[in-house]
């Protein structure tokens, strides 16, 4: 049982009930890919990554982007081959066994759950910046948990009810609004890119890589590119929430391959050009950790309206990120649950919209509890470490089936399966490995917790449960 694998043919072979419904389309796609990914961390993490990297933050955005296109290239063969919900959870269910799975899905919750909760974090100090600006003074044990001496962050968790109650309402409708919500984002950083440019100083750029290449920890802190670039990694994800929404695509031969790979090239040309152009506006060590470096740059060049349009843009936008974020998780959720490894009474899909509505209202909930209740500041590092086993994961897969399944069908065929697959699968562990020590050992305490609940509940109720049902 533990290493029993799911069949090609029953992983898009669904009980009546049990099935979402096609309703995207690739525009929605490449915005599910885009909102998840232009988010917070271009907004903020321009100035971590300069203050682990110096002006080579530059290379280390690099780095993680194609470390992520070697991720994404396996994802989109993946995809169109397998178009089922659950992305790198499923895939690992028919290539690497039911153990394999689990653990890809157990991490993937935590990568989803902490981003959204970190953004709705992120974006409830964005309002309430806005709100205090005019004025208004809030109560301030209303603005904060009890960690920061208050009862409850209620913006925070405004923020992720409502956009749980856009899920509730119908996947096709939240992917519409989330492609409005990705033109403000996009506007916003040609905005910077077209202010900050011009400054370029080519003397900001020296030392270039003034700590190094490798990561290396002082103090219980990494610094050097790989470091940086373990970081930044954060900016990039999001486009395996593309992979999860397979079940629900049109034509997933195509609509998938371009959501996936369109999604990528979009961001990282964006991410390439707002580097250069803010680390060659002002000296890395003026940027380094600065909690808005966007706007710090604008200011300092004399634009403080287009800072003001900046923030403001955040404020409006990056409930894109809860959105995709949380939809991502819910899927992974249904998934679970169809397949048995969680309580199957969570896998029902609405009859009015197709989306699994009983789902989504427990993703919401446990996602707007853990918002308001809950310092995430010392764990959000654990939301890369578990997107970075998912990607060696699809690694992994993408080699497997080309062995075990070379004549299954695949609408997009990702080139130099072998070499793609490997960088992928040693580029993530090198990033896993740069990830503070700390943050490394709660991702393990993560994943054994989950299999001890494995061992106990999900491991007697998994393909048996799943075919008792199919029975006629």
């Amino acid at each position: 049982m533990l290493g029993q694998r799911k069949s090609l043919a029953d992983v898009t072979r669904h009980e009546e009930g049990r099935a979402l419904a096609k309703t995207l389309s690739w525009p929605h796609l490449i915005a599910l890919g885009v909102g998840a990914i232009v988010g917070t961390g271009i907004y903020t993490l321009t100035g971590v990554g300069a203050e682990r990297a110096g002006p080579a933050v530059i290379l280390a955005f690099a780095i993680a982007g194609a470390v992520c296109a070697c991720a994404a290239l396996a994802y989109a063969e993946l995809a169109t081959m397998i178009p089922a919900a659950g992305g790198a959870y499923t895939f690992s269910y028919a290539a690497l066994g039911e153990t394999a799975a689990w653990v890809v899905g157990w991490s993937l919750i935590l990568e989803y759950s902490l981003a959204c909760s970190t953004v709705a974090v992120g974006w409830s100090g964005y309002l309430v910046g806005w709100i205090q600006s005019a004025g208004v003074t809030l109560p301030p044990a209303l603005l904060a948990g009890p960690h920061g001496g208050g009862l409850v962050n209620l913006p925070a968790v405004a923020v992720a009810l409502a956009v749980m109650g856009l899920l509730v309402a119908g996947t096709r409708e939240s992917a519409t609004l989330n492609i409005v919500l990705v033109v403000v984002k996009l506007a916003a950083l040609a905005v910077f890119i077209v202010f900050a440019l011009p400054a370029f100083d080519p003397t900001n750029l020296h030392p270039f890589m003034p700590y190094g290449f490798a990561a290396a920890e002082s103090g219980g802190h990494k610094r050097g590119v790989m470091a940086a670039a373990a970081i930044v990694f954060f900016a990039f994800y999001g486009f395996d929430a593309v992979a999860t929404s397979a079940e629900e695509a049109k034509r997933p031969g195509r609509d998938l391959t371009i959501g996936i790979v369109g999604s990528m090239l979009v961001c990282t040309a964006i991410y390439m050009a707002v580097a250069v152009a803010a680390i060659g506006a002002l000296p890395f060590t003026r940027l380094a950790n600065s909690p808005e470096p966007l706007a710090l740059v604008l200011r300092s060049l004399g634009q403080p309206l287009a800072g003001h349009l900046i923030a403001l843009a955040a404020v409006i936008a990056l409930p894109s990120v809860i959105l995709v974020m949380m939809y991502g998780q819910s899927r992974i959720f249904f998934v679970m649950a169809r397949d048995g490894l969680l309580p199957r009474g969570l896998a029902t899909v609405s009859v009015r919209s197709g989306a699994p509505t009983r789902i989504t209202l427990l993703t919401g909930v446990a996602i707007a509890v853990v918002a308001g209740l809950f310092r995430l500041d010392e764990i959000a590092e654990l939301a890369n470490a578990g997107t970075l086993l998912a990607f060696i994961a699809a690694g992994a897969c993408l080699m497997v089936l080309r062995r075990t399944a070379p004549d299954a069908p695949r609408l997009f065929r990702c080139p130099l399966p072998n070499v793609v697959g490997s960088l992928a699968i040693l580029g993530c562990l090198y990033l896993l490995w740069s990830l503070p020590s700390a943050t490394i050992a709660r991702f393990l305490l993560w994943n054994a917790a989950g299999l001890l609940f494995y061992l106990a509940y999900g491991r007697t109720r998994g393909l048996r449960r799943t075919a008792a049902a199919r029975r006629p």
